[in-house]
């Protein structure tokens, strides 16, 4: 069974994405063009976002347990400001980040605070901001590679942590599901799958279990195993096989996720009009 990243690993990787971002920045010949996978705002109305983001949670981590967002986080929110020359600009993300990964060093992994995804699988703790700290960066630094012209894929690392950090914080929840109970699949062509349950009760996800990794052979292995399941998920077999499946690499599968690639662009198997009702539900709760 994969393991989820370490808490260093993943400071590392929201070190790592952030300068990937500023790099984007520093390249745009202009802040003004519009972000084709977010059309409603402009290169800078991007940046401010991640770095007013970095700048929220840093005050949100630091505040500890908490039933909502703090006084001293709704003003950091609230007072948002990045400034319009490059050079300052640049500097501010850059101490945007800096001032994220202050607090989470600081908190370490365990440290409870409020997060918005209290009802989910996730835990409301300073690793569980970190792990989606990840993503959220991750994302909007394909955003603006993307604005660009010039979008890389997720590394792999992250986009393998990505797909089970949204389906655990995103799509967990105890909602009733209101359509016909069913399940989803996804399949990560690297060799991991999940299995996304939804019925009256809400909705489940939980890794499938492929064997061990930690050889070549090992991968291989384990890549066929995923393909395998997916083929018998196609097909309707076994007991509980699921009602439609997904499959593409585990960026493709992200991206899918955060509506930045259309789902019809991954290899899909089972009822298709059950995607439809899954990206459509809003669960009360």
């Amino acid at each position: 069974m994969e393991k989820t990243l370490e808490f260093p690993v993943l400071l590392r990787l929201i070190d790592e994405r952030s300068t990937a971002f500023r790099a984007a920045v520093a390249a745009a010949p202009s802040l003004d063009v519009q972000v084709p996978t977010c059309p409603e705002w402009t290169l800078f109305d991007l940046i401010q976002h991640l770095g007013g983001g970095d700048r929220f949670w840093a005050a949100i981590v630091g505040a500890g347990p908490a039933d909502a967002p703090s006084a001293e986080a709704a003003a950091v929110r609230a007072a948002v400001a990045a400034p319009r020359e490059r050079e300052a600009l640049l500097a501010w993300l850059a101490e945007s980040t800096r001032l994220l990964l202050s607090a989470l060093r600081e908190a370490g992994p365990d440290r409870g605070c409020w997060t918005w995804w209290g009802t989910s699988q996730s835990p409301q703790s300073s690793g569980g901001v970190a792990r989606h700290r990840v993503q959220e960066t991750a994302l909007h630094t394909y955003d603006a590679q993307i604005t660009l012209g010039a979008p890389q894929p997720l590394p792999v690392e992250v986009a393998l942590d990505g797909v089970e950090e949204f389906l655990f914080t995103c799509n967990a929840t105890t909602g009733a599901w209101p359509h016909q109970p069913t399940a989803f699949e996804y399949h990560a062509t690297e060799g991991r799958s999940w299995r996304l349950t939804v019925d009256g009760d809400g909705a489940r996800p939980t890794r499938i279990p492929v064997p061990g990794t930690g050889s070549a052979t090992a991968t291989a292995t384990a890549t066929a195993t995923a393909t395998a399941t997916a083929t018998a998920t196609a097909a309707g077999e076994g007991p509980e096989a699921a009602g439609a499946s997904a499959q593409g690499t585990a960026g493709e599968l992200v991206l899918a996720f955060y509506g930045r690639i259309p789902v019809d662009s991954l290899k899909l198997d089972g009822d298709r009009r059950l995607f439809d009702q899954l990206i459509a539900w809003e669960p009360e709760v």
